[in-house]
């Protein structure tokens, strides 16, 4: 598990790690002499960090979209739970109680075993046995009023959601980013920091200022999208708040 902490150590190290290439190449290669390459540097580290910085933003974009996606899934599954719960009033007896009662023990299933499993990267079954005796319960209802055959269509119809919307859920627990890609991404910002270390510039302090700035929101940005990129394991995660909320809604009724 990803841990405030340990977010701060990794950028550290890499500020830390940064500044030592700076006084490395200095040592190295005097700034006196890498001030005539400056025009070549100059505009090889304008290109290089404008393409990087492109590919961090985009990669920021779509980690947080995927986030805002899954959190927004877990509603509509939980939403489709209660409606199920609410519909199941205008079933006859006993799929009425039955079917009340396979909703919540959906909810309580999700809440008290599923979620923890993501959290330690697991990944749940594909049916949970709630969902298919609610099914059952359904199915099992001999309507004998345009009001019960009404509720059992639309109950019919969320269950399908609801199946749609876990399936969703569990395919993605199970995201994150390529291999390939965090290669670009800390290749990348290996680039941009060393070619910023390179740079001749008059002022040590101004340079050491520059690539501070420069390893500080490469690193900043990087675990940003380590922390999101598995939108329901890591530090910043999708709660299961939604499924609280329905519980409650159960309940109170």
């Amino acid at each position: 598990m990803v841990t405030v902490s340990r977010n701060i150590v990794v950028v550290t190290i890499t500020v830390f790690v940064s500044l030592l290439a700076v006084a490395g190449v200095n040592r190295v290669w005097p700034r006196e002499q890498r001030r005539q390459y400056n025009d070549l540097i100059g505009w090889q580290l304008s290109i290089l960090g404008t393409t990087y910085a492109v590919i961090l933003g985009f990669m920021l974009y779509t980690v947080w979209t995927s986030f805002g996606e899954a959190d927004l899934n877990v509603d509509f599954e939980a939403n489709a739970v209660v409606d199920i719960y609410r519909l199941a009033e205008g079933l006859p007896e006993p799929q009425r109680t039955q079917l009340q009662t396979l909703a919540r023990s959906y909810v309580d299933t999700v809440i008290g075993r599923e979620w923890p499993q993501i959290a330690r990267g697991e990944v749940p079954e594909q049916n949970i046995a709630a969902d298919k005796e609610m099914w059952k319960t359904v199915m099992s209802v001999k309507a004998a009023s345009p009001t019960e055959v009404s509720a059992q269509e639309h109950v019919m119809s969320e269950l399908g959601s609801l199946g749609q919307r876990r399936l969703i859920r569990i395919l993605q627990s199970r995201t994150r980013l390529p291999n390939v890609l965090w290669c670009v991404l800390l290749v990348g910002g290996g680039l941009t920091i060393v070619s910023a270390c390179i740079f001749g510039t008059e002022s040590v302090k101004l340079q050491t200022l520059q690539v501070f700035c420069f390893s500080l929101l490469i690193s900043l940005s990087l675990v940003a999208i380590a922390d999101i990129h598995r939108p329901f394991h890591g530090l910043i995660h999708v709660s299961d708040y939604a499924f609280q909320r329905a519980r409650q809604n159960m309940e109170s009724r």
